[in-house]
């Protein structure tokens, strides 16, 4: 969520983020409703002011007009005193007026609390100055490739290694590595089962990951739960753009078998499509020490997305599925800009370190304003060489690169979401609570890594070379096949 005072302070710059990014946001009307909703408090507390300096004063002004009353009587003056016993009666009648001009101000404040959070979840952060202004992924700008030594993705696979490459569906097959089909009868489309030397090849990667972020690295590995309730998914940006694209389980509609009256139990949930969700919502409504910042966090999981809108796109094979493993990596910082572009780069780093080690070919793209996306303020896509992938030329693949990990820097989005803050100030501090930041990437996403290490590390009799850091984890064998 965004800074609803740096909203009306700023309001072009949401306005021109809005537009840059593609999102149709009436800023104009969530200012109104804001402004509204503030004039109401005001009013409302202008009201309780005035009551409770009318009951302050009311007792030794009724004790008087009391007194009045009486001496009225007294003097047989009746007209005089039901005069002033209706002051009386109007006097006391005007806290009651207050308290119920009152509740219908809290009222009219409280109906319109959900609307204007409404629009202000969909308001999406703004994009860094720097970041290229696109519409889509087809604007994104390569910034960086990598080879390894003695091959270049730019020249046709079979000129370097004297052979035609096959795709990695072919190659599971023939290898034994994955049951599309059987997948397929279990569990749909976009559904596989990871077979023999092709499971341990999954495993050995996530493995490799996992110990290269922790060992190697630092991170704290944690594991976290994949059935969230909604409030993780909003906390997360993840709703409510994106809510299309993940499993839901309405679990409040489920009812209990002894509950007599059928009422709906629980509440609902829904399967994760990345780590960073558990990670980050793990710290909700918490007030972290500023010394334990960053928190530097990993976990390894299975995500769940129904690729919806991608009706046609990469329909065979392991790119684009249903179900797959994933390790991700989180950073949550102190609120520098500094600090979380330093980040930004160093996990890159990271993912770019692990490439390499599997002599796997590689890009970075920058992208643009269009394909970040409402919750970041700048992205980097890692693409891995696939040359088993892209149009066909006289029946041979030109090879391609694919996406394979997305690097993010969020700034203050998720943490305002979540309620995560730190008190500035360091240990002990009396600062003011801060919003932290957060930024996250993939390390590993497995079964759709295995395409390139596959296509990469093929031999002509149809055997794949298993990299070097993978091979302690498998055995310590050299090949497959």
């Amino acid at each position: 969520m965004i800074d609803l005072r740096a909203l009306r302070d700023n309001p072009d710059k949401f306005k021109d983020g809005c537009r840059k990014k593609g999102f149709a946001v009436d800023i104009d009307h969530i200012l109104a409703l804001d402004a509204r909703k503030r004039q109401l408090m005001t009013e409302r507390e202008r009201l309780r002011a005035e009551q409770g300096k009318i009951e302050k004063e009311l007792g030794p002004q009724l004790g008087r007009l009391g007194g009045q009353i009486k001496q009225l009587q007294r003097e047989g003056k009746a007209a005089e005193a039901a005069a002033l016993q209706r002051e009386v009666d109007d006097l006391k009648a005007r806290p009651a007026g207050y308290k119920a001009e009152g509740a219908r101000l809290e009222a009219e404040i409280a109906q319109m609390d959900p609307q204007l959070r409404e629009l202000l979840l969909a308001v999406p952060l703004p994009p860094d100055s720097d970041v290229p202004v696109g519409t889509s992924a087809a604007d994104n700008v390569e910034i960086k490739r990598w080879n390894p030594p003695g091959f270049d993705a730019s020249k046709p696979f079979e000129s370097q290694r004297g052979f035609t490459p096959r795709n990695h569906i072919d190659l599971v097959r023939a290898l034994g590595l994955a049951d599309i089909e059987r997948g397929v009868k279990l569990a749909g489309t976009r559904s596989y089962v990871l077979t023999g030397d092709g499971m341990r090849l999954h495993q050995a990667v996530l493995r490799y990951a996992m110990e290269f972020m922790t060992e190697r690295q630092g991170f704290t590995p944690v594991s976290v739960p994949v059935v969230v309730r909604e409030e993780a998914m909003v906390g997360t940006g993840f709703f409510p753009a994106g809510r299309e694209q993940a499993y839901h389980i309405p679990e409040s509609q489920r009812q209990s078998a002894d509950d007599a009256e059928g009422k709906a139990k629980g509440s609902d949930l829904f399967l994760t499509g990345t780590g960073e969700v558990g990670l980050m919502g793990l710290y909700g409504d918490e007030i972290l020490d500023e010394a334990s910042l960053p928190l530097r966090l990993c976990t390894v999981s299975t995500c769940f997305r129904r690729e919806a809108g991608a009706a046609g796109k990469d329909t065979a094979g392991l790119y684009r599925i249903h179900q797959f493993d994933k390790v991700e990596q989180v950073v949550i910082c102190k609120a520098d800009e500094a600090e979380s572009r330093a980040w930004h780069k160093r996990m890159i780093g990271y993912v770019e370190e692990i490439l390499q080690s599997l002599r796997i070919p590689y890009r970075l793209l920058q992208c643009c304003t269009g394909d970040l996306g409402p919750k970041n303020a700048d992205m980097v896509d890692i693409e891995s060489w696939m040359p088993g992938r892209g149009e066909s030329k006289d029946g041979v693949p030109t090879g391609a690169y694919g996406e394979t990990h997305s690097a993010s820097r969020l700034y203050d989005y998720q943490c305002r979401r979540l309620n995560m803050r730190y008190r500035a100030g360091g240990a002990g501090g009396k600062g003011e609570t801060v919003f932290c930041h957060s930024l996250n990437n993939t390390v590993i996403a497995s079964p759709r890594v295995l395409i390139p290490i596959l296509e990469n590390h093929q031999n002509q009799d149809g055997s794949v070379t298993i990299p070097e850091p993978l091979r302690p984890y498998m055995g310590g064998r050299e090949r497959i096949g």
